[in-house]
């Protein structure tokens, strides 16, 4: 195993169970106990974990990763997802995308379209920092960047000035990346900030759409973001569990499968 790989997977450990040991890692991944030592004190170095006698601990119970290592996981899905959300957007479209690994996919299937370096282009408003950088090159697209306070792990601005922006425009479409999408409890985050700022986004569209790779299906996050209500969409991939799809259905959500 790769060591990118690795260290993803360490983390998808400490995410599920709260703690971890080298021993356990040991026998996991077959790397050797100074390797995986190496590792854990890579991963304190960035304050994504903390080190304990034996093995490394989470920083805090509601745990999420960064957006840098997310974005190892579930690429291909991600990637289906990503062309499936384009071919919902027509040129001269003003485009909403949250911050997430699945948006910034979206973005750079947005930016790989041909047929929007012609004619009236279109323009993206977002809340992610490395999104609008993604797509800041692209002189056929037009970037709207929110205010607000970065949040280190997703790289998503929050908090009252990107409300602000928000409430002035209109999209055609938006794209929201979440935590958790489940038929009873909707769409969910793991941080409050994020979610009041995905709601306004989804409120000021004309049409919102959840997307998420199907991992994510029947879980709930802390946050809520919103029902069949404001999300009458739900974008996911083809090797979603069919009862999850189908309570999604029931509850009344149009769901389509990329791939």
């Amino acid at each position: 195993m790769k060591r990118a790989a690795r260290l993803n997977a360490i983390l998808d450990l400490l995410a599920e169970a709260g703690e971890v040991t080298v021993d356990d890692l040991v026998e996991q991944f077959g790397a050797s106990a100074a390797t995986t030592r190496r590792d854990l004190d890579s991963l304190a170095e960035q304050r994504l974990l903390t080190r304990t006698h034996g093995g490394a601990v989470a920083q805090a119970v509601a745990y999420e990763l960064p957006i840098r290592y997310k974005s190892h996981l579930r690429t291909r899905e991600k990637a289906g997802i990503a062309q499936a959300a384009a071919g919902l957007v027509a040129p001269g479209m003003v485009v909403g995308l949250s911050g997430g690994t699945t948006t910034t996919a979206i973005a750079a299937a947005l930016a790989a379209r041909d047929d929007l370096a012609s004619g009236a282009g279109i323009t993206v408003v977002t809340n992610a920092v490395n999104i609008a950088a993604q797509l800041a090159t692209r002189p056929d697209i037009k970037v709207v960047v929110t205010g607000g306070v970065i949040h280190s792990r997703s790289y998503e601005l929050v908090g009252p000035f990107v409300e602000q922006l928000l409430r002035g425009v209109r999209l055609d479409i938006a794209f929201i990346g979440v935590n958790g999408m489940d038929a009873e409890s909707g769409a969910t985050t793991h941080d409050e900030r994020e979610a009041a700022v995905n709601r306004m986004m989804a409120e000021r569209a004309r049409r919102a759409v959840v997307v998420t790779d199907s991992s994510k299906l029947g879980v709930v996050a802390f946050a809520a973001v919103g029902g069949v209500d404001l999300f009458p969409t739900v974008l996911t991939d083809a090797g979603a569990d069919a009862d999850a799809v189908a309570a999604l259905r029931d509850a009344g959500h149009e769901v389509l499968l990329a791939g």
